[in-house]
């Protein structure tokens, strides 16, 4: 009883400050607060805040919301402890058995080139904007070597 009086009166006290700052031609202003204000007596007149009021002073609801806190707080030691072992059971035996019949990972062969078929040493230019070129040029060659690797 006591929120929805509140609620109430801070509605009508909000349309009050929008009528003076609609008197005042601020109209843009005085729509906004006029909006703000309307919200609460929507919310009193729809049973939300008898809802809330009811809820905040139940102590089923604070049960409620106790088991909630404990379900999260298994859940987050459920996810931890399975992060400091490694994954799940089923991802553990996916690896066993990937190990076991010699698979390679993906990320294995990655390198297409060694440091062997790359240049180490730059060609030296006179001019200071032959530095860009020789980077591309070694880039290309880098290019080069990949495609004749594989036939092309």
């Amino acid at each position: 009883m006591i929120a929805e009086t509140v609620c109430s009166a801070v509605a009508a006290a909000g349309l009050g400050i929008a009528a003076v700052s609609a008197y005042r031609k601020r109209f843009l202003a005085a729509t906004r607060i006029a909006a703000y204000a309307l919200v609460p007596l929507g919310l009193v007149m729809t049973g939300v805040v008898e809802w809330a009021a009811d809820t905040a002073f139940s102590p089923t609801a604070w049960a409620g919301f106790g088991v909630l806190g404990a379900a999260w707080a298994l859940f987050a030691t459920t996810r931890a402890v399975e992060r400091r072992r490694g994954g799940s059971r089923q991802e553990r035996r996916a690896a066993r058995a990937a190990a076991r019949s010699g698979a390679v990972e993906p990320s294995a062969s990655a390198p297409a080139l060694g440091a062997s078929t790359r240049q180490t040493a730059r060609p030296q230019g006179g001019k200071s904007g032959s530095g860009a070129r020789a980077d591309a040029a070694d880039d290309f060659s880098d290019i080069e070597a990949i495609l004749k690797k594989h036939g092309i």
